[in-house]
């Protein structure tokens, strides 16, 4: 008989936490932080009891370039084989890297937190922040997640420009569907109209939304410069609209096509 999971493989599927991405953890810790949460969220589903080398060995047969090798490989906060862009970042690669290890150790330090070197340290980092559970049962060891990640900032003690980065990313993570669904309707429905003659409540039934749904993505588009909305011949408020007033929703395609495009190709701010 074996002792090894009961899952063979290397033929698991991995599996990546819904809120990795809104958690705002990517833009505080080391790269190996992605790659890292996917293999605990991969521990985490049924049909695995073991330890994260069990599992890493089971898949990748104990190498898995995306972590450096293995869990005892260092951190570091750049990918090795990564183009450089010195008009971004003129200090160069060593240069960036030291100066994200100060301020990242500084962090954690702060807060009472060992500052960790390898993948098996940010392991057990994530058990002592809950991004983890980890339980020894008769069957062997167990992994899971929490629904939520706890957040960089009510662990850490971040800067402004950090904690205002990561506010607005949970931010577009919330309104991005809801701007979707309207644009979506607008777009695909409706055709790409200059106006509309309309109400929070007809485009709610529109888009499957409620009313307070919709006045948010409304003032996305309108703070964009995507849109505005207007009541007679006045600009009006689109937070201050009431379900069943009627407005003119005015379009600008072009702005909104130009923008959107460009967003979507252009780097990430801040990495």
């Amino acid at each position: 008989m074996s002792d090894t999971p009961s899952v063979p493989g290397p033929r698991r599927d991995m599996a990546m936490h819904n809120d990795w991405w809104a958690s705002g953890w990517e833009h505080v810790l080391p790269r190996q932080g992605f790659p890292l949460t996917m293999l605990i969220g991969t521990a985490s589903q049924p049909g695995f009891t073991g330890s994260l080398d069990d599992l890493l060995q089971e898949i990748f047969e104990g190498h898995w370039d995306m972590i450096g090798g293995d869990l005892d490989s260092a951190l570091t906060f750049w990918w090795p084989d990564e183009e450089w862009d010195y008009e971004e970042a003129p200090e160069g690669r060593e240069a960036s890297e030291a100066q994200r290890w100060e301020k990242f150790g500084a962090m954690l330090t702060a807060a009472g937190f060992p500052v960790p070197t390898t993948v098996r340290d940010l392991s057990e980092l994530y058990l002592t922040w809950g991004l983890a559970h980890r339980e020894e049962t008769p069957a062997g060891t167990r992994w899971s997640m929490p629904a939520a990640l706890p957040l960089p900032g009510d662990l850490l003690p971040l800067d402004a420009d950090l904690t205002e980065r990561l506010d607005r990313i949970r931010w577009t993570t919330r309104t991005g569907p809801l701007v979707d669904g309207l644009i979506k309707y607008l777009a695909d429905d409706l055709g790409e109209p200059q106006e509309v003659l309309t109400s929070l409540d007809r485009l709610a039934a529109a888009t499957g939304r409620d009313a307070d749904d919709v006045r948010i993505a409304l003032t996305e588009l309108v703070e964009a410069g995507d849109a505005q909305v207007r009541r007679g011949q006045e600009q009006a408020d689109a937070e201050r609209l009431e379900a069943h007033q009627r407005f003119r929703l005015v379009m600008n395609w072009h702005h909104f096509h130009e923008t959107r495009l460009r967003l979507s190709v252009g780097p990430t701010a801040g990495d």
